[in-house]
This record gives structure tokens, C-alpha cells and sequence, in this order.
């Protein structure tokens, strides 16, 4: 994906995480239906609608507007679904990628390498030092066993890891 990282914008498990939450979806749809925020969730205490709202806006369901508004914007499933390849490539690393996601790891370990490689250099910038956690989000992107993908680019040799494992940085050719 040239000119753009791949954890920007809208990511649909973000999406449907906020939407298995029951406050949640019940202030998504509230927000759809033009509700303010003293409105949504108006039985609940005010924590528990902050986390609804808060959950809402980082899966990028609602957002705010000019007017520090509430919204639900009309081209967040449009987005979603703009992500999803229209067709399954034949060659380079996109050959062992599904909808955007590892479907399997090349036996090849030049292969192997070069599919690792292009992961580092999409989800992490040159000099940024992230934590552990950090490297997990961008890495939930690629895979849901991302202990055994984060493990490989540092036995690569892709990913630098502080001795204490405190922080995790790409390596520089």
C-alpha cells in the first residue's frame, strides 16, 4: 500500500469490537438516529457512556463534527469495505496474504524474509521505538498470533528488541 501505512483509518476489527459491545451499539445507533450526547445512553452513568463514546470514536464509527458534535459518517463501511483486495495476486508477497492478512507463512525462508520484510516496513516507520503493546496493534492487522509474527521479525533480524523488551524498534539496513 504505497503512500499510506496499513493501521490508518478504519480497521474492521476495531469496528466490530465496538459493535459486540452492547453500550456501544446501543450508542451507535442512537448517534445514527441523531441523538446528542446527553441523550445517548441517558440511563447509564457517565463512565460507562464515556467508554461506549470512547470505543465508538477509536473504531472511527462516530466522530465529531465542526460543531464538536456526535456523528456517524456515512462512508465508514465504504471505507471498510475499500480495503478488502478485489482479487487474490499470484506473485510477490500478497501471494501469502488473504484479505490483507496472513493466510499462511512461506516454507522458503527467503521467502519468508521478504514476506516478513514488507510487514516491518508497512507497519512500522524508520527510528519510532514502540512498546510491546504498540507493536501488537499494528501487528493485529497481519495476523492474530502476533507473538509468533513479532518473534520472527526479531529472529530475522527486522525488529530490534531492547535487552529489558521494553521497547521494540525496525532495524536500519
Amino acid at each position: 500500500m504505497a503512500g499510506g501505512t496499513r493501521f490508518s483509518g478504519p480497521h474492521w476489527r476495531r469496528v466490530v469490537a465496538a459493535l459486540a459491545n452492547s453500550d456501544a451499539r446501543t450508542a451507535y445507533a442512537q448517534i445514527v438516529l441523531g441523538a446528542e450526547l446527553p441523550e445517548v445512553l441517558a440511563g447509564a452513568q457517565d463512565q460507562r457512556r464515556n467508554r461506549a463514546v470512547v470505543s465508538l470514536l477509536e473504531s472511527g464509527l462516530i466522530e465529531r463534527n465542526a460543531a464538536d458534535e456526535l456523528v456517524a459518517p456515512e462512508s465508514i463501511f465504504r471505507d471498510l469495505l475499500a480495503q478488502q483486495p478485489r482479487r487474490q495476486p499470484q506473485s510477490g508477497v500478497e501471494r501469502f496474504m488473504r484479505l490483507g492478512r496472513i493466510e499462511r507463512y512461506p516454507a522458503n525462508m527467503s521467502e519468508r524474509r521478504e514476506l516478513l520484510a514488507w510487514i516491518v516496513s508497512e507497519a512500522i516507520e524508520p527510528g519510532e521505538h514502540l512498546t510491546e503493546k504498540q507493536v501488537n496493534e499494528r501487528l493485529l492487522s497481519y495476523t492474530e498470533d502476533v507473538v509468533m509474527l513479532r518473534r520472527y521479525m526479531v529472529d530475522f533480524g527486522l525488529l530490534e528488541r531492547t535487552a529489558s523488551g521494553s521497547s521494540y524498534s525496525r532495524k536500519l539496513r
